[in-house]
């Protein structure tokens, strides 16, 4: 006989939360979801395209940041809060630095790559 999992520590439990393990509600940022309008972007703000992974290093950090915050509170059965914040790597659209030799320009070009997704505040 199976025996559900909150009957067996019934005795641990403050209470359950029944919710779906994942929605997925894809977005864009308009003026920089594809490869040109991320160049565009880059330019505007006078990054070379080559210092992306510098530029976006602080956001990377403040999404960790946020992550960092969750672990160690013991909420597994043992809090009555949520605080666990759950990562996972996907698949993902990505961009590449490219240089095409014939116009002298440099951009980003549309690429595929994984990518580590972690739920927005308050998601």
């Amino acid at each position: 006989m199976t025996r559900v999992l909150s009957d067996r520590y019934a005795d641990r439990m403050v209470g359950v939360l029944s919710c779906f393990e994942r929605i997925v509600i894809p977005g864009t940022r308009p003026g920089i979801c594809y490869a040109g309008g991320m160049t565009s972007y880059l330019y505007a703000k006078g990054i070379r395209i080559v210092d992306y992974a510098q530029f976006a290093e602080p956001l990377r950090e403040r999404i960790v940041a946020r992550k960092r915050w969750g672990e160690g509170s013991g909420s597994w059965g043992r809090s009555p809060r949520i605080g666990d914040v759950i990562s996972a790597m996907e698949a993902c659209e990505s961009y590449r630095p490219w240089h095409d030799k014939a116009s002298g320009k440099t951009g980003r070009r549309a690429d595929s790559g994984k990518c580590l997704h972690y739920p927005k505040n308050g998601d």
